[in-house]
């Protein structure tokens, strides 16, 4: 097996990996960087989620980099300003022996003067999201003729977020002569027109099953009423006493809604979003890396770039809309060669969802049925008595106080004396779980589901390409309409000049009138409804 220290890096790099405790690279890593240390072509680099992907490109990065020269060598854009800032990190991890390397970090949310400055001062390396890039380029503060390397990180991320004309126009501020570098996790159509585009004959590599996910991942899904996904939400936790992991929602206000729920009813959680401020996304990940926060509810967006090795759960709240944004979710659990749990909370109206994440996955997502209350409290209790087992006894410091203790419980027996010792941390869960009903969506309930009526509605709205639009921008407009609380959203389809989408037609009406008030992005949004959509057929 290769070890780290078999890679031909100069000596303060691989000092750096040791002290990173960097013994055997992952597979990306084994493969790109000989690769990047030998080749100057332009290289495509396929990889999973949480595979290591920073390493692969930092390491060559730094280690070519010329030291004499105080101008700007190498560019890494990437989607957001939490990746952005943490690989600025692992930039500085990596060539804290290397004292004269040079880098900076530029993103929006943050005071522009102080990455002015740092760029103005000279720097050989930047990382940065592709609008801040853009609006340093115009004002004249980045340039890159002097660029020798490009590396575009989570490039199918960028795509989804909108970000392709700001990448295009990145593209034409530097040399013809450069080596580009592409990381991602999926290959859709969009990126691979971007690579057509953009780089020259390309070589490829690829670790692990392209937009599969990882053998050490474990899928599960719950099937339960939409208005039972909360409390199903709260058994899965309680069921994990020890449980650290993000929960995934699909809006803002759902994101803060369901951690604003948990936080009420006593469990250590957060939200992660983009309205929070750069200060409050700082102390929140600050929080849930040191684990005083167990559960970080977030949006995809959000989060993005958040590091985290042990993450022992991945709940997806709210089904995700596309597959791929399954296998990144999945894919931040079961790192560093650690197993991990991803587990999906679903309705009826998510089954079509349910089938092409296991398409996309290459496996089945197994059906797992929501703990009942007896074995909630069950789990509780002996994770409770394995702790007081394994507790450290610190007999100086309470011996003074042990004789007024027993003389105070003296006239308890052994057993009252357990019992009433046991109820002080345990009657929350007997009473909460007490008169627990059957969460699970059984064959009972669905038959009388199928006898309801449901239906998609297909809406053609006047914005396509040409307006930017992408289906993530587009739910987000949905949601943001506010006709009910979480709108169902069915197939999507864009086109230059419109698209065409699938909403509840249960709101119909409303969902007209609320798009002739709500612009998007500033753009009056003509809609009209089209042929109804097939009708949504159960198993």
């Amino acid at each position: 097996m290769t070890k780290f220290t078999d890679i031909i890096l100069p000596e303060p790099l691989l000092r750096a990996a040791a002290d990173l405790n960097y013994e055997t690279p992952t597979p990306i890593q084994a493969q790109v960087i000989p690769w990047l240390l030998e080749n100057d072509a332009d290289l495509i680099a396929l990889a999973q989620t949480g595979t290591g992907k920073t390493a692969a490109f930092g390491f060559p990065v730094l280690s070519q980099t010329d030291i004499e020269k105080l101008v700007v060598q190498a560019i890494i854009l990437c989607p957001t300003r939490e990746l952005c800032l943490q690989i600025g990190h692992d930039l500085q991890s990596f060539s804290k022996y290397m004292p004269r390397i040079r880098s900076t970090v530029v993103y929006g949310g943050a005071p522009i003067y102080k990455q002015k400055e740092a760029l103005q001062s000279g720097v050989h390396i930047v990382v940065g999201t592709p609008g801040r890039v853009n609006d340093f380029i115009r004002q004249g503060v980045l340039k890159l003729d002097t660029v020798n390397r490009l590396v575009l990180d989570e490039a199918d991320e960028m795509l989804n977020m909108g970000f392709k004309e700001d990448l295009f126009e990145i593209m034409k501020h530097t040399p013809a002569q450069k080596q580009t570098l592409l990381f991602s996790a999926t290959m859709p159509k969009e990126v691979a027109k971007l690579a057509q585009t953009f780089m020259t004959d390309p070589h490829q590599i690829t670790a692990g099953n392209q937009n599969q996910g990882a053998d050490n991942i474990q899928h599960y899904y719950y099937k339960v009423h939409a208005r039972d996904k909360y409390k199903a939400l709260k058994r899965i936790a309680d069921m994990s006493p020890k449980i650290y992991g993000i929960i995934f929602c699909r809006t803002r206000n759902e994101t803060q809604e369901i951690a604003d729920k948990l936080q009420h009813d006593g469990y250590n959680a957060d939200a992660l979003h983009g309205d929070l401020s750069q200060g409050q996304r700082e102390l929140v990940m600050s929080r849930f890396r040191s684990k005083y926060v167990q559960l970080l509810v977030a949006t995809d967006v959000a989060a993005r770039g958040l590091d985290v090795d042990d993450l022992t759960h991945i709940i997806n709240y709210s089904a995700p809309t596309e597959p791929d944004i399954y296998i990144h979710r999945s894919g931040r659990t079961g790192r560093a060669g650690k197993s991990g749990i991803s587990l999906t909370i679903i309705h009826s109206k998510e089954i079509a969802a349910l089938k092409a994440m296991e398409k996309r996955l290459g496996r089945e997502i197994i059906p797992a049925k929501v703990p009942g209350g007896r074995e909630i409290c069950e789990k509780q209790l002996f994770h409770f008595i394995d702790t007081v087992e394994r507790i450290e006894v610190d007999n100086a410091q309470i011996d003074s106080f042990l004789p007024n203790v027993y003389k105070k419980l003296s006239w308890l027996s052994r057993e009252e004396l357990i019992q009433r010792f046991v109820s002080v941390e345990f009657n929350r869960f007997l009473n909460y779980y007490k008169d627990a009903s059957d969460l699970d969506f059984g064959p009972e309930q669905a038959s009388r589901e199928e006898k309801k009526s449901f239906a998609f509605k297909t809406f053609k709205l006047s914005l396509g390409y040409a307006q930017n639009l992408t289906k993530r921008e587009l739910m987000r407009y949905i949601n943001q309409l506010k006709v009910t609380r979480s709108i169902e959203i069915g197939q999507i389809d864009i086109f230059p000049d419109f698209c065409l989408v699938e909403l509840d037609a249960e709101y119909a009406e409303q969902l007209l009138k609320a798009f002739a008030r709500h612009k998007y992005k500033g753009i009056p949004v003509n809609a009209a409804l089209g042929e109804p959509a097939r009708r949504n057929k159960r198993r």
